[in-house]
């Protein structure tokens, strides 16, 4: 190897460090250079979050079973609200299992800063990369639970319970990620927050069980009467995505094009905000954690 290649080779593993200029940066660049460790991380989320238990990951099938015969209970039966002539034990999962997409990646991220301080003092990397890495553990996790999905769907298209919409299955992989990308936003808004107001951190869940409610994961969106509080379920962003994925999925749904734009212009602003109020709270974030 000539003294050229070899100088070569040595400054392309050579990474510079130096004070940013106050401009704003997403640095989304940088995570995709980083791309191994997100792997790594995500493995590591993956590891942990089942470590140490009983049944290890049959718990991502497990939970979302137990939420469907709960919510079947309660509110097939005990409240009576209806499932707009869908299978309840259909509707129900695919309505949790959507849900902890959403909620998981948002409860998980909204610790980003105080999970991580100990290793983000000690080692310079993207710290975009993290919140990434629980994003596609939620993705891993829904994925997997697609698995009861398909098959309850066969068993009842068989029986002709369900219609459905076959020609928009190619839609459901970005609704997914625009799923998983509004938990993930919301997330790191919240960890940049409590950097300084650790006070949120506690109200983090009770918060989004409120969220869930509004959010029509128990109850179709055609069941609401006409009314401001229709017009406030539908702005929630998760709620036509919510109600878009049963439509294709299931085939009956109310959508309504007009809330789902608002709600997709919605998650591409709290996207790039969140991004850039992240990266601001991380040059100062080890003097306040």
């Amino acid at each position: 190897m000539t003294r050229t290649a070899a100088s070569e080779q040595n400054t392309a593993y050579h990474v510079r460090l130096q004070p940013e200029e106050k401009k704003v940066r997403l640095k989304l660049d940088e995570a995709w250079h980083y791309r191994d460790l997100v792997r790594l991380l995500t493995k590591r989320t993956f590891t942990v979050t089942y470590q140490q238990t009983v049944l290890g990951p049959l718990w991502i099938l497990i939970n979302p079973v137990l939420a469907s015969l709960i919510y079947m209970f309660v509110f097939g039966h005990i409240a009576d609200v209806g499932t707009a002539g869908i299978p309840q034990i259909l509707f129900y999962f695919v309505s949790s299992a959507v849900w902890e997409l959403f909620s998981f990646s948002l409860t998980r991220n909204s610790q980003t800063f105080v999970s991580n301080a100990y290793l983000f003092s000690k080692v310079y990397f993207p710290r975009i990369c993290v919140p990434i890495s629980n994003m596609i553990v939620s993705i891993l996790k829904f994925l997997i639970q697609l698995l009861i999905v398909a098959v309850l769907l066969v068993i009842f298209v068989v029986r002709g319970d369900v219609q459905p919409m076959w020609a928009l299955y190619p839609l459901l992989p970005l609704l997914f990620l625009q799923m998983a990308v509004f938990g993930m936003s919301v997330g790191v808004l919240i960890s940049s927050v409590t950097t300084k107001y650790r006070d949120l951190l506690a109200v983090v869940n009770v918060l989004v069980n409120l969220w869930m409610y509004g959010s029509a994961v128990v109850y179709p969106i055609q069941s609401i009467p006409d009314g401001i509080m229709k017009i406030l379920v539908k702005i929630n962003p998760v709620s036509e995505m919510m109600e878009l994925i049963r439509m294709i999925l299931l085939g009956e749904g109310e959508f309504d094009l007009l809330y789902y734009l608002v709600g997709l212009a919605i998650t591409v602003l709290m996207f790039f905000f969140s991004i850039v109020i992240f990266n601001r709270v991380e040059r100062t974030f080890a003097d306040t954690v």
